[in-house]
């Protein structure tokens, strides 16, 4: 898949002095992302041909369309430019920042598809009472808290598997790190995540 980064519509900025490409194929993600802030076209470049095919993957899944997945690709790219301003480098690397951008733009995307319901059913409501609510919203904060206490490296693949519900080969793919090296590294997050728990809970 080659998507047309020449074709997507960005804001012009002031033109800072532009990294070489090889210069840039060695920067982190999160120092991509400064870059780009700063309007550099070629961090950005770089950026997009990192990303652009696992989050097109990521989008077809999701979508179920490969013309409708390009646009959540070009959706994704044009927010990261918009928004690099955004990132902080300080609370965690760049691809979790990243792939929170791409899941918003296939939200939005898939969105777009869904209609109303012309009528609504007359069937019970499903939804949770307040006690459910309740017991949900107090279960997602200990495990929030916990992930808190997580190395950065630990906490992303965590996030990215269980709140993106990525596979581990499309976690390995997308933070460009060996498949092996998320395999050890959620093992050691679901380690400490199960002490921290019992911790809680005790």
């Amino acid at each position: 898949m080659e998507l047309a980064l020449d074709s997507m519509r960005l804001p012009r900025r002031s033109e800072p002095a532009t990294i070489p490409a090889v210069a840039a194929n060695d920067l982190s993600d999160g120092e991509l992302i400064s870059r780009t802030a700063d309007g550099d076209r070629g961090a950005f470049d770089v950026l997009y041909r990192r990303y652009s095919r696992p989050v097109f993957g990521l989008a077809l899944r999701r979508l179920g369309d490969r013309g409708r997945a390009e646009d959540a690709v070009q959706e994704t790219f044009a927010s990261i430019w918009r928004a690099a301003r955004s990132y902080r480098p300080e609370r965690g690397p760049g691809a979790p920042w990243l792939y929170a951008v791409a899941r918003n733009a296939i939200t939005d995307r898939g969105r777009a598809r869904s209609e109303p319901p012309a009528e609504v059913p007359d069937t019970p409501s499903t939804d949770a009472g307040p006690a459910e609510r309740a017991e949900s919203g107090w279960t997602a904060w200990r495990v929030h808290r916990a992930l808190e206490e997580l190395s950065t490296n630990e906490r992303s693949v965590i996030e990215l598997a269980y709140w993106s519900g990525l596979s581990q080969s499309e976690i390995a793919e997308f933070l460009n790190i060996p498949l092996g090296t998320v395999k050890t590294r959620t093992r050691a997050a679901l380690a400490r995540l199960s002490v921290l728990l019992e911790e809680e809970l005790g």
